[in-house]
């Protein structure tokens, strides 16, 4: 089934949820060095390969990192084509000065904003959805 391409529908369905525990980004020189099992998301870049792992998982391979995140899926399922959905977020979120990075997958858009701001980015997301159920 293809995702959601429609903003308001987007918006009105969001239905955010916060995974537990925390997450960082880390860099290797070589994401081979990390197992498959431990690894959320793996994006190679010039400068290295960055990695979306457990707080748990870095702090045992050793690993370290400067931003601890909450992890929050907008189970809405999305198109990769949907036009305005990561900016209306942003935007809300940038209002309340919460810092967002957004990892978009073929199924769902993905937040990791800082761990004391989760409850409310929690909040802001809800009340996107509300808004748009008016």
């Amino acid at each position: 089934m293809p995702g959601e391409t429609d903003l308001q529908k987007l918006l009105a369905g969001l239905q955010p949820y916060q995974h537990d525990g925390e997450y960082v980004f880390v860099t290797v020189d070589d994401a081979l060095s990390v197992e498959r099992k431990d690894i959320l998301c793996e994006f190679k870049e010039e400068e290295g390969v960055t990695l979306v792992l457990s707080r748990v998982s870095a702090d045992a391979l050793g690993l370290t990192y400067d931003f601890v995140a909450a992890w929050i899926t907008l189970r809405i399922h999305s198109s990769l084509q949907a036009v305005g959905l990561t900016a209306r977020i942003a935007t809300a979120l940038a209002e309340e000065q919460i810092s967002c990075n957004v990892i978009a997958a073929f199924h769902h858009d993905h937040l990791f904003v800082d761990v004391r701001d989760a409850e409310r980015a929690m909040q802001v997301l809800m009340d996107l959805t509300k808004a748009e159920n008016r």
